[in-house]
């Protein structure tokens, strides 16, 4: 869990959430996840804020059945998709979630 210092000490990383997520043009349900992921994993460094906004915002799309490719949401992001490939299902099942059994 993250408290309100959390959110105003990243407040330019949740709006760099946003850009992302408009860019993807994500539902509000998944836009929000997004942020909450970031903020319940947001790194000490701002070099691993950028991985764990990308993942964050295509672990939130999963759960939030709005899908987006990982070669997607990396571009967007600006990251590499091997990035989000590394990250995901370790985020995901950190949040005591079940990966896709696709």
């Amino acid at each position: 869990m993250y408290s309100a210092r959390d959110q105003v000490e990243n407040a330019e990383w949740l709006d760099e959430v946003e850009v992302v997520a408009e860019r993807l043009d994500l539902a509000a349900a998944a836009r929000s996840r997004a942020a909450d992921l970031f903020l319940s994993n947001v790194p000490e460094t701002d070099r691993s804020k950028r991985a764990v906004l990308a993942t964050s915002v295509y672990v939130a799309g999963l759960v939030e059945g709005d899908r987006r490719s990982q070669e997607a949401v990396a571009e967007a992001a600006d990251v590499s998709r091997l990035t989000i490939q590394q990250r995901w299902k370790e985020l995901l099942e950190g949040e005591g979630l079940d990966a896709p059994g696709w």
